[in-house]
């Protein structure tokens, strides 16, 4: 049989930290994502093809200093290193929104150039080369958007193996608006104003309420999750970084979401609400409020528990 010329797979965007789960917790939001193909060519290695949609910023021509090259570079190495390909994007999420951009294009180029392997890879163990790529851009080896992005639904991220990726259910009302407003922040920045270290007591109440969401989450206790759904360790430091934030936060909470924070390293917010009337009602309130601030901003909303990435074609 002939092997496949080209794939092409397409990765959601994502909300992660989730206010009580820093680097720990995910899922994927609404219908935005990114689109990636993955060609073969003659030449063994990656090279980088067109990239198109959302850009404002010139993204790396060298597959090493590019996130989905790089996730697609560690996967060759490992199971076809005599494979050439070259990677396309189409950025369907805007650079430095807090909504998992650089995570989507990692995770739609595995997702794809596994396709083309002589031994395609169950999803779950692209994990650690979408993650690969995913560092390149951060800075950081965290997968609380590389993991909902692959596997779809709400997502705990233990550590940097697959193994250790567990799919937390949901109460099936749970949904999530994520408001972006127009401006960029970079995660390497937002990341940059946290503390060395955190004082014991505020240690202690942001575990108590990440247990308390989780807890919720599980026994669908909408109540508990709106108690617990609380950042005291992240937010107090990047929430100056955004403007308009405490308004936004407040009209959320105002329009009876059950929490309200920092969506990723920013400037997106998110808000869990109960049903769809509910995320409607928020989003509103929220854009509206970004507007007051004088910024605007637009609103995605969708299930908590949304699907992950998908391939979408393979000639």
């Amino acid at each position: 049989m002939t092997p496949p010329r080209s794939a092409t797979a397409f990765a959601p965007a994502t909300t992660s930290n989730l206010a009580v789960g820093f680097d720990l917790l995910g899922h994927p939001i609404g219908d935005a994502g990114d689109r990636v193909t993955v060609t073969r060519r003659p030449a063994p290695g990656v090279g980088m093809g067109p990239v198109t949609g959302h850009l404002g910023i010139t993204l790396p021509a060298d597959a090493a200093a590019n996130t989905a090259g790089t996730a697609v570079l560690r996967l060759l190495a490992d199971h076809a290193p005599d494979l050439g390909v070259e990677v396309s994007i189409e950025k369907g999420i805007p650079l430095g929104s807090g909504i998992g951009g650089s995570a989507a294009s990692a995770v739609a180029a595995v997702v794809a150039a596994n396709a083309l392997l002589p031994r395609p890879l169950p999803h779950a163990a692209l994990f650690p080369y979408a993650l690969a790529g995913e560092a390149v851009a951060s800075g950081a080896a965290h997968g609380d958007n590389v993991a909902p992005s692959l596997l779809g639904g709400l997502v705990l991220v233990r550590g940097a193996d697959s193994a250790d990726m567990v799919r937390i259910p949901t109460p099936p009302a749970l949904r999530c608006v994520v408001v972006l407003p127009r401006m960029r922040l970079d995660t390497r920045d937002s990341r940059a104003v946290l503390p060395a270290a955190v004082p014991l007591g505020d240690v202690i109440r942001q575990c108590a309420n990440l247990a308390g969401v989780l807890a919720g989450c599980f026994t669908g206790d909408l109540a508990l999750i709106g108690r617990s759904l609380r950042d005291v360790m992240v937010e107090p430091h990047r929430a100056r970084l955004i403007p308009g934030f405490a308004a936004v936060q407040a009209a959320a909470m105002a329009a009876g979401a059950l929490g309200c924070s920092i969506s990723g390293g920013g400037p997106s917010l998110f808000a869990w609400c109960e049903g769809d009337d509910g995320a409607e009602r928020c989003r509103r309130a929220m854009v509206e409020a970004f507007a007051a601030a004088g910024v605007a901003a637009e609103g995605l909303s969708g299930p908590v528990d949304g699907p992950g990435a998908r391939l979408e074609a393979v000639a």
